[in-house]
């Protein structure tokens, strides 16, 4: 299986978002910015719409990689679920990939159960995979927009 070939980011959920991106600033790390609108996901199958449409994201894109900040809100959803469970901390790894249905596909063929996904117009977007229990980690696979990093 290739699908987890390229990383493309890390993400980690955080309490408060401004305060972690503060202490990520004050040790050189940066800029941020927040990350394109959540409403450009139009095929969307998370737990929860309403509380996925709130999480608030930040990235920064570093040499070899990008590092995403997820404050979720306090609305039951994944990521809300790990932060009150594990406290703060790396939520998921997120590989790059040029086809999500196709490595979606891939993936579930390899028995990887599906936990989330979304699809923008052009079909890039994201898949999770139900992986933390045996990898200790969410594992994600994700298409960027063309033009996009």
């Amino acid at each position: 299986m290739r699908i987890f070939d390229k990383i493309h980011h890390i993400c980690i959920v955080v309490h408060d978002i401004d305060k972690s991106r503060a202490y990520y600033e004050s040790v050189g790390i940066g800029p941020w910015q927040e990350y394109p609108p959540l409403t450009e996901y139009t095929d969307l199958r998370v737990p929860n719409r309403d509380a996925f449409m709130k999480i608030r994201y930040q990235v920064c894109n570093i040499s070899n990689l990008q590092i995403q900040l997820c404050q979720p809100p306090q609305d039951d959803c994944p990521q809300r679920a790990f932060l009150n469970e594990k406290g703060e901390g790396v939520y998921h790894l997120g590989f790059e990939v040029p086809d999500c249905d196709a490595a979606e596909a891939e993936g579930i063929a390899a028995g990887l159960p599906v936990k989330m996904r979304g699809r923008r117009q052009n079909r890039s977007g994201f898949t999770y995979f139900n992986t933390a229990d045996k990898a200790g980690v969410t594992l994600e696979i994700r298409a960027t927009p063309p033009g996009a990093r």
